[in-house]
């Protein structure tokens, strides 16, 4: 296996597995994933937190439980999203989430973070290859689905109700509301309520904030630039307690700089 993109700041975190318990329900707040009581889970975890993700990954298969390939799953939709620049290796990584999270629904049909990470490694799938593209092969149709299900099994699930959001928004920014609606179930009204009930249950996420803004830019323009930006500069300054939060805080803070960003701020202060 190719060596993963390392995580940039690799002694910023130093959480041991005394330090981790201590912190594991701030920590996740968001995937509603209970403190493990395995030994092997629990220094995969640790290693995950800390920022080295492809260890995390490779201790969480060698655990050799259904809790590790979570912990597997989540290290690599993280470094997919943040670290891999390879649109090919970012993809392939994407799908092999999906298939080992299949493997648990399979066998663990009523774990929530199974079905979550299934959508989730789905959906960001399906942006590589283009929304529509995807929604054409069927794929939304099972992005929504998992997410639902990973919030009916777990209700203060924040994570899942995020990521449904950007299903939702991203439908109807591709399809538009009425065939969104119609084919795929998409409503604007659920995606902005899906995005306040995440900050309900987890309100000092700045990946929450920062996809919630690019929601709003979806859904409704520039008439709630100004929403989003404020949205952004939220995250931008969040306070990140892991590496994977660090990694969401960083991405606000690039946005933030871009030159493109500034001219809609702009566009927007003229409207």
């Amino acid at each position: 296996m190719a060596r993963w993109t390392l995580f940039p700041y690799p002694h910023r975190y130093q959480y041991d597995s005394a330090g981790l318990a201590a912190q594991w329900l701030n920590l996740h707040r968001g995937d509603a994933e209970p403190l493990p009581s395995d030994a092997p889970v629990l220094a995969a975890w640790v290693l995950f937190h800390n920022g080295h993700f492809q260890q995390a990954m490779e201790a969480g298969l060698a655990a050799g439980t259904f809790a590790g390939i979570t912990v597997a799953n989540l290290s690599t939709i993280i470094h997919a999203r943040y670290l891999e620049k390879r649109e090919r290796t970012r993809q392939e990584l994407f799908l092999e989430v999906a298939e080992r999270a299949q493997i648990q629904i399979q066998s663990q049909p009523d774990n929530p973070n199974a079905w979550y990470c299934h959508g989730y490694a789905l959906q960001h799938y399906s942006q590589g290859i283009s929304v529509a593209k995807a929604l054409a092969q069927g794929v939304g149709n099972k992005v929504k689905h998992s997410l639902e299900r990973a919030i009916a099994l777990a209700p203060a699930h924040a994570d899942a109700r995020m990521v449904l959001g950007v299903f939702h928004a991203e439908v109807i920014d591709k399809v538009g509301p009425l065939i969104g609606g119609m084919t795929y179930g998409a409503k604007k009204d659920v995606a902005l309520r899906l995005f306040q009930e995440t900050l309900q249950l987890q309100p000092e996420s700045a990946l929450a904030r920062t996809e919630y803004a690019d929601a709003l830019i979806m859904l409704e323009g520039s008439a709630r630039m100004a929403e989003a930006t404020a949205l952004y500069e939220q995250a931008a300054r969040s306070t990140p307690l892991d590496a994977a939060q660090y990694l969401a805080t960083e991405m606000a803070q690039t946005e933030l700089a871009t030159e493109e960003y500034g001219d809609w701020v702009a566009m927007a202060s003229k409207s």
